[in-house]
């Protein structure tokens, strides 16, 4: 069974920094991409950042470009979001996600299109960033 935790959430002031951490398990195949959404109550879930396995490239949202760095360590099975800059509009639940299948990583980071249906998600660390 596909699980995806998270962990690395909490509270920070504007301009600081925070490391995200997904540990994946239960994968008997290597994942195309896997992704960071967030997710404000009542807002559309966006696509903050995305690792391409496959194309070896990272996209970024507009919004954090700069700011915000996905990595991985295959040997630990975890993906990273490393935030830094942080600003009080960066303040959301944030997901890992990924699926069996292929998925574009332009499209999951864009903000004019739907995000792709991925079937594996985490559970999501809130992340408050204070003025």
């Amino acid at each position: 069974q596909v699980q995806l935790v998270e962990s690395g959430g909490g509270l920070v002031q504007s301009g600081g920094s925070l490391r995200l951490s997904c540990e994946t398990s239960g994968f008997t195949y290597d994942y195309y991409a896997i992704a960071w959404f967030r997710q404000v109550p009542g807002k559309q879930r966006e696509g903050v950042s995305c690792l391409s396995v496959g194309e070896e490239k990272t996209y970024y949202a507009n919004s954090v470009e700069g700011r915000f760095a996905i990595s991985r360590d295959a040997a630990k099975n975890t993906v990273y979001l490393q935030m830094n800059d942080l600003l009080p509009e960066d303040t959301a639940t944030y997901y890992c996600a990924t699926d069996r299948s292929p998925f574009p990583c332009h499209i999951a980071v864009s903000p004019a299109l739907p995000p792709p249906a991925l079937n594996s998600w985490g559970t999501g660390p809130p992340v408050t960033v204070s003025s």
